[in-house]
């Protein structure tokens, strides 16, 4: 009877005491956030919980050490890049005439008179014997020259035509002649069909005498012939007649068209362009 007794009675084992606790304080903790719930209305937090925290998807995957590299740029088309280059060489032709025709504008209403070894008129149209008024209005200029003693000499140059009995150097003798200068210091150039070929051939004529030149023409091709006789070797000045039959609008379709004359010729050669400007 006593063994029967005692195995009733038995204490607890510490497992099973540990479960009791275990069950106690869950209903400790549920009796006191009941309690909690009545008075705020808000569920507390377990203490024993702590906040989740979002895995960043960055720490989870390694980088790549490499640096990325921009995506390569597609080419340009090859229309664009002539386009391109053809833009630039229209603007700079363009800067080149304007600078050619601010030249020819520019020595045509500047004087350069100065002692030389001789004054050579340059050529224009005749008729039958009589200068043209053009022609008429640069004699007229070195015959405001001759008499300061720039030069000995007075040269003067230019062809004649199909069916002319006379060339524009012998009507331009005549006519110095005629007002009073010796024909033995007038020297004449008949043969040259362009300003080039009057140059080139008053070259020859002269010889290693005659160094410098003061060239007398239209204010609009002064330029183009000073131009043409430093090429052919000469000291060259140009002395542009003041009472110029060609003016107005005329006068600026041949400065235009000297500009052209003389951005080509610098380019080609004054030579190559004999035929093109006279």
């Amino acid at each position: 009877m006593s063994a029967v007794v005692d195995r009733e009675f038995e204490l607890p084992s510490e497992e099973e005491r540990a479960r009791d606790r275990e069950l106690l304080d869950a209903l400790d903790q549920r009796q006191s956030v009941g309690e909690q719930y009545a008075r705020t209305g808000e569920v507390p937090m377990s203490s024993s919980r702590e906040p989740t925290m979002r895995p960043n998807p960055e720490s989870a995957v390694e980088r790549d050490p490499t640096p990325v590299r921009p995506l390569p740029q597609p080419p340009r088309s090859i229309g664009r890049r002539v386009a391109q280059v053809a833009a630039l060489c229209a603007v700079l032709l363009v800067a080149y005439g304007l600078f050619s025709f601010w030249q020819v504008w520019s020595t045509g209403r500047s004087d350069e008179t100065r002692p030389v070894d001789a004054i050579v008129v340059l050529g224009a149209a005749q008729y039958d014997g009589r200068p043209s008024p053009q022609l008429a209005a640069r004699l007229d200029h070195a015959l405001t020259l001759w008499p300061q003693g720039l030069a000995p000499m007075i040269v003067v140059t230019g062809g004649n035509q199909p069916g002319d009995r006379f060339t524009e150097a012998d009507a331009s003798a005549t006519y110095l002649v005629d007002r009073g200068v010796p024909a033995d210091a007038i020297v004449l150039e008949g043969e040259g069909a362009s300003t080039y070929e009057s140059l080139e051939n008053a070259a020859d004529l002269l010889g290693a005498s005659v160094e410098s030149v003061l060239i007398v023409t239209d204010p609009y091709h002064a330029l183009r012939s000073r131009l043409i006789a430093d090429r052919l070797g000469f000291d060259a000045y140009v002395s542009p007649t003041p009472t110029s039959v060609v003016t107005g609008t005329r006068e600026l379709r041949r400065e235009l068209g000297e500009a052209a004359g003389v951005a080509i010729g610098r380019i080609i050669g004054f030579d190559r362009l004999s035929g093109l400007t006279s």
